[in-house]
């Protein structure tokens, strides 16, 4: 068979082409027909050529998508510690050709599918790409952005995630990713079924919407809060002499008039930069609470000894200055917080990114705080909100989700973006409300059903006042998350299996 992908700089950019339209589905653009662009990967794989000559283009495809969504991992090294500035962008191609190698050995095993009609093939191709977005999230800690997060542009289509789950809408996400090369590339008789499924396929996924959205309500009653977005510049934010100037601003936007006071005040992440443990720090940080309220906020919190210990944690303040509660946070963010593999890499002149010589370290698990007048409440801090499936402690206590991050780190790229989505998802996921803080942005609330219901855009300075929205009811994905996985396979399955009735034993093998 004549080689489709020829070692040539034109194939190599009809390649790229594939992984950028793909990564076009995700934030900030979403636009979500360049899901379509996974088909290239399966035309690959399917190509009747040895291994060897569909693991390079499958590499160049995963290559361009990851460096094109993950491009943003450069800004954080530029605005770290000086002596790693220089390492940006070598560290986006080596984060990126390492992800890479996960649609290499797709392509590369793609002869497995070789023999199948098209809609099994696409099934099975399917599931081995929710399969790497799960080796993403439970082997490399790095769950960003599954195919669908490309549905958390608005409340509707993300009533899919509360009904299929994450990795349920990305099984069914990617298998309609592919009906496009069916279409085109299949014979003529088999096009009009394909087209069929497709339709039926964005049927499956728009269905949650009408069955959950439709009648529902927005009371406006519940307790005010005001989030606190002091838009502080990386590259100043931890300036030893502009510290307690950073502070100051934190208590001047709290103080701002309010058309009620508020009961809750949200600051960001690392918003308090001295040690919340000692009495004096905590009279200072309350000083202008309206009576009643409460004060959540992250900060660092380092305990001496031998070894030192430092967790990056959320804390609950009463007005009287008493610590209602605390989380550390246990997802870390590799070289963010921590060096994997320190022994080694230390060696080499590698650190972690944030100020300081210590490691931080996980906290013991997720918890539920509680404070007067406020609903139970689950923290997230900073990437924590990627994670599916573990928003909560899984108590079912929780009635609200907050999520507090510095974005700084990606100043105006796609990643506080694509943040942004991905915390969406946890709020549709669980059903829960989610109060979102972020320095630079995007802070929002969010209703249970994904729905934004005030926002503070990237870059701004100041405060969102508004109130905790009730949670919604519980989504399958958050009762019953096997059943709803079970569903999506369901979904899939079925299409595979209609799409053996046209004509699918005799398609060419070249779709």
């Amino acid at each position: 068979m004549r080689d489709p992908f020829p070692p040539h700089p034109a194939a190599a950019l009809a390649l790229a082409a594939g992984g950028l339209v793909l990564t076009a589905a995700f934030a900030p653009l979403f636009v979500l027909p360049g899901l379509a662009g996974l088909s290239v990967l399966f035309v690959i794989a399917r190509a009747g050529l040895p291994w060897r000559r569909r693991l390079w283009p499958g590499f160049v495809f995963g290559f361009a998508h990851h460096l094109s969504s993950l491009y943003w991992v450069a800004e954080a090294f530029s605005r770290g510690p000086e002596r790693f500035r220089l390492l940006g962008w070598p560290a986006a191609l080596a984060l990126s050709a390492g992800l890479a190698l996960g649609p290499a050995m797709l392509a590369a095993l793609g002869h497995l599918l070789r023999r199948l009609p098209f809609g099994p093939a696409a099934a099975l191709f399917a599931a081995a790409w929710v399969g790497l977005e799960l080796v993403r999230e439970h082997l490399l800690r790095f769950p960003w952005n599954p195919l669908a997060a490309a549905l958390a542009f608005d409340a509707w289509p993300l009533q899919a995630v509360a009904v299929f789950g994450t990795y349920g809408a990305s099984l069914i996400l990617a298998f309609l990713a592919l009906l496009p090369a069916g279409v085109v590339l299949g014979p003529a008789r088999a096009r009009p079924v394909r087209a069929g499924l497709l339709a039926c396929g964005i049927l499956a996924l728009a269905a949650p919407g009408f069955l959950r959205l439709p009648g529902t309500t927005e009371p406006a009653d519940g307790p005010p809060l005001r989030i606190v977005q002091p838009a502080i510049a990386q590259h100043h934010k931890w300036d030893p002499e502009r510290l307690r100037d950073w502070l100051a601003l934190h208590l001047a936007l709290t103080r701002e008039p309010a058309a009620v006071p508020p009961l809750l005040v949200l600051w960001p992440e690392s918003a308090v930069p001295f040690a919340v443990e000692d009495a004096r720090t905590r009279e200072v940080l309350v000083r202008d609470l309206p009576a009643d309220a409460v004060l959540g906020f992250g900060a660092d919190r380092f305990v001496d000894g031998e070894p030192p210990l430092l967790t990056n944690s959320f804390y609950l303040l009463a007005a009287d200055g008493r610590i209602l509660g605390r989380y550390d946070k246990v997802d870390l963010v590799p070289f963010g917080e921590y060096l994997p593999l320190s022994g080694l890499l230390s060696r080499l002149g590698l650190g972690k990114l944030s100020i300081g010589a210590v490691d931080f370290s996980p906290g013991p698990g997720r918890v539920t705080l509680e404070a007067p007048g406020l609903p139970p409440t689950s923290p997230l801090v900073c990437y924590e909100a990627a994670f599916p499936g573990r928003a909560t402690d899984g108590t079912g206590r929780p009635r609200l989700l907050v999520n507090v991050t510095n974005d700084a780190w990606f100043g105006t790229s796609s990643g506080p973006y694509q943040h942004f989505a991905l915390a969406r998802m946890r709020a549709a996921e669980t059903g829960l409300p989610l109060l979102r803080a972020a320095n630079t942005g995007i802070s929002a609330v969010i209703d249970g059903y994904g729905r934004v219901r005030a926002e503070l855009g990237l870059g701004v300075r100041g405060v969102l006042d508004a109130r905790i929205p009730p949670p919604a009811p519980a989504p399958p994905a958050a009762t019953v998350p096997f059943l709803s996985l079970i569903a999506s396979i369901a979904v899939v399955v079925l299409c595979a299996a209609v799409d053996l009735f046209p004509s699918g034993r005799q398609e060419p093998r070249r779709a």
